[in-house]
């Protein structure tokens, strides 16, 4: 708001010069005295103008009228009197005072009177432009982060009771089990606060949850992941998949053989398409349905809050087979260097 400010501060000099020079070009070719005259309009206008500015700031602005009118009209009053102190001319009689009164009044009170009032109404304008363009912004990055911080909880503590298993039982998967999970935290609490991250990095947070859901199940693993496509330059907004992949492995069947949750991604001219496929369990109900469910709810309020008309998301429910096909179009590759500052020891 401060850098706007100065802009119209630069505006008003910049034009009252350009007034001032036009003004002293046309007296010059009129009387020999157009710098006294020059001199007398300049500053007059200027009084009128800012006078009128600030009463408007001061009073009309917060509707103040019965403090505003009477100080405009002593505004107006005092205008020509200042231009007549400035010309420096003798009035001897009262009609040659009321003429040049008259003509102050006109040439030069009333249109400053109607450009101070023009000028605030504009900066008005634009300033309140920007600040509710500035808080529809904040409200949209308060709702992102709402949005973006529902994790399911349960998944951490599921995790974390998983682990305690295999430390207890001394099993060698869980070194490699507390890694991912401090890698998928740590891209959750730091790496995830930036508009958008790589591709790649965003299917490495979903690997490691894959892999720590893997402890629940014995048998191989029971997510086909396949990506095609240039990951590295691709950059998207950060957990964007994570619902969809918790609601695959919330809404699919206890027992899963290997490959039954189908996860594909491509990148192909500048599209991005993510595809998940889940088997329906026999206890499911519709996410859309559920009470403070954050599924698919969540993922389509924030697509439109990242990608108003760039994408496409289809949901097909055959009875059996759950499917969620998700298209994001127009992103442009980026040359990205990660910088990764841990902030803890």
């Amino acid at each position: 708001m401060n850098r706007i400010k100065k802009v119209f501060t630069q505006i008003h000099i910049g034009l009252w010069i350009l007034f001032s020079l036009l003004l002293a070009l046309q007296l010059s070719q009129d009387t020999v005295q157009w710098p006294k005259l020059t001199l007398a309009v300049l500053l007059t206008a200027l009084y009128v103008f800012y006078s009128h500015f600030i009463l408007l700031t001061r009073y009309l602005d917060k509707r103040q009228k019965r403090a505003y009118f009477p100080r405009l009209v002593g505004v107006i009053l005092t205008g020509p009197l200042l231009y007549m102190f400035l010309h420096y001319k003798r009035f001897n009689t009262l009609d040659l005072f009321a003429e040049y009164y008259t003509i102050s009044l006109i040439s030069i009170i009333i249109p400053f009177i109607f450009l101070s009032w023009l000028a605030r109404i504009t900066e008005n304008l634009v300033f309140n432009t920007i600040k509710k363009e500035q808080l529809e912004k904040q409200a949209v990055e308060s709702e992102l982060y709402y949005l973006k911080s529902q994790i399911n909880p349960h998944f951490l503590f599921n995790t974390l009771n998983n682990i305690h298993t295999l430390v207890y039982k001394q099993a060698p998967a869980a070194p490699e089990a507390v890694l991912r999970l401090s890698s998928l935290m740590r891209y959750m609490i730091y790496e995830s606060n930036s508009s958008t991250v790589p591709l790649s990095r965003e299917m490495n947070y979903l690997q490691d949850y894959v892999s720590l859901q893997q402890l629940r199940y014995k048998k191989s693993p029971v997510v086909d992941l396949k990506i095609e496509g240039d990951t590295e330059s691709c950059h998207i907004a950060p957990l964007l998949f994570i619902h969809l992949l918790e609601n695959a492995y919330k809404h699919s069947p206890a027992r899963l053989e290997p490959g039954d949750v189908k996860v594909s991604v491509e990148i192909k001219e500048n599209t991005l398409t993510f595809c998940i496929q889940n088997p329906i369990g026999n206890n499911v109900r519709n996410t859309l349905e559920e009470p403070g469910g954050i599924g698919l709810p969540n993922v389509r309020k924030r697509l439109t809050l990242l990608y108003p008309g760039k994408h496409h998301l289809e949901i097909n429910n055959s009875g059996e087979v759950f499917t969620v096909t998700l298209k994001i179009y127009g992103l442009q590759p980026q040359t990205h260097e990660r910088e990764t500052q841990l902030l803890y020891n």
